[in-house]
């Protein structure tokens, strides 16, 4: 398997690469934290620290960017991350954190750079006009429970957990956490989450809306494909569309989203897609959408 160079730009997500032809391409690589394959239109990318229970080291950080950014250049159609062994992600690497306090005699300097480079992945997540689709699996702690929130959909697991474990010892979150999760589950129970640091289980983290599916832990990467895979069938300029109204609708007066809705419906008009998707539907068979 091949290594995932990293790359340099932690905070560019490098479009201006040109994307392969769909289903050109498929391949297999292997860093030394991440694993990430991608089989023509959809990409896998598997966090991979088993034994740490996949914590956030700096290595894992720019190795993670750098499959997301191959993704992206491989011209994939959605994006499944998931973590390898028993944890989604436990969050940040409290082992690294101590190392770096040590060795800089600076407890905080952890939060510096390397955060600075974590929420150059979420930004890349949240910014790429293609789904990702988090399946989570068991421990899903802190960094790793708002890496999750920043997909656009997430299935977990019947075993998985979910914290905002940062109050513990004396953090506030991070990684997009006080953004995504008051929006998915609104601003009370996002404060007891935060504020308490309580765990809850992947039945009440769907009945809160917080993730969208739970299923039997054999069943997981195979729910989170299968919906990848529609995805990736589907009109993905539509759905990039989609995603960009998301994020701002929280953020633009309803005269704003009006706005934008209008521009992104006039791209969508322009585009092969809806072409295709109005002639399957006058002669009665399914659409073939490309994407383009």
């Amino acid at each position: 398997m091949s290594r995932i160079e990293p790359l340099k730009a932690p905070l560019a997500i490098g479009l201006e690469r040109s994307t392969r032809k769909f289903g050109q391409l498929k391949t297999s690589m292997r860093s030394e934290t991440v694993d990430y394959s991608f089989d023509g239109r959809v990409a896998t990318i598997s966090l991979n620290r088993p034994d740490a229970l996949n914590a956030l080291s700096l290595q894992l950080t720019v190795d993670l960017l750098a499959a997301c950014r191959q993704a992206i250049a491989d011209g994939a159609r959605a994006v499944v991350l998931t973590g390898n062994g028993r944890a989604f992600c436990s969050g940040g690497d409290l082992r690294e954190m101590r190392s770096m306090w040590e060795r800089e005699g600076r407890i905080e300097a952890f939060l510096e750079d390397p955060l600075e480079a974590l929420h150059g992945v979420i930004s890349l997540i949240r910014e790429a006009p293609i789904p990702f689709i988090a399946a989570v699996n068991g421990v899903c702690a802190g960094a790793g429970t708002n890496f999750a929130l920043a997909c656009d959909l997430i299935v977990a697991d019947e075993k998985a957990t979910f914290n905002e474990a940062f109050v513990r010892i004396g953090l506030s979150p991070d990684c997009g956490g006080t953004y995504f999760l008051p929006r998915a589950v609104g601003e009370k129970l996002a404060a007891e989450l935060f504020m308490l640091g309580g765990t809850i289980d992947a039945a009440r983290a769907l009945q809160i809306g917080m993730i969208n599916r739970v299923v039997a832990s054999e069943d997981l990467l195979e729910e989170a494909r299968s919906i990848a895979d529609k995805l990736a069938a589907g009109p993905t300029g539509s759905i990039g569309r989609i995603k960009r109204m998301i994020n701002s609708t929280f953020s633009n007066d309803l005269g704003s989203q009006l706005t934008l809705e209008h521009e992104c419906q006039i791209e969508s008009g322009r585009s092969d897609d809806f072409r295709e998707g109005v002639m399957a539907f006058f002669e009665k068979r399914p659409p073939d959408f490309t994407g383009k």
